[in-house]
């Protein structure tokens, strides 16, 4: 059924006259970018930014996380990461080590003071969900997620996809 409404889409995106409210990545981008600065407003309460909040929250509390490790799990490039680490490590949140199995690999682990901060934002994304899931359904909600990672999955997997876009 996916396929369908996928076809759906790009015949909708061919039309001349079509309006961002008919496009899915209009939703897409505007929930994010309104998430994205109700989270910058809390974040900056405390001196961060929404960037650094992610970078915490993928920082594991106890055992750290190999530096190597981190940006995949965001979805970025390390070489993109590093200034992030560095400017963290400055300011007090995480510190690196040596990994004690694999010399060639670096750890970083959350100060008290990034600990501090990884909880502060924990609290922030869990009373989002909770205030989202008291007024949106189970069902609607599953909906969503679903509908989610079928676009994740299409547009990081699917060569028909890539060619389409890159057409020139």
């Amino acid at each position: 059924m996916h396929a369908y409404y996928f076809y759906l889409y790009l015949t909708l995106a061919k039309l001349p006259n079509m309006k961002k409210e008919e496009s899915i990545d209009f939703y897409i981008k505007s929930s994010w970018h309104s998430l994205s600065r109700l989270y910058n407003q809390k974040a900056q309460k405390h001196g961060i930014t929404t960037s650094i909040a992610f970078i915490l929250l993928n920082i594991g509390t106890t055992e750290g996380t190999p530096a190597t490790k981190i940006a995949p799990l965001m979805g970025l490039e390390s070489r993109s990461l590093t200034r992030s680490l560095k400017n963290l490590e400055e300011k007090g949140y995480i510190y690196k080590e040596q990994d004690a199995l694999d010399k060639r690999s670096v750890r970083v682990f959350l100060t008290d003071k990034g600990k501090f901060m990884k909880g502060k934002t924990i609290e922030t994304v869990k009373a989002f969900n909770q205030f989202v899931k008291e007024k949106i359904s189970e069902d609607q909600l599953i909906t969503f997620m679903q509908v989610s990672r079928m676009i994740i999955d299409m547009t990081e997997s699917n060569e028909q996809l890539k060619v389409l876009i890159n057409k020139d």
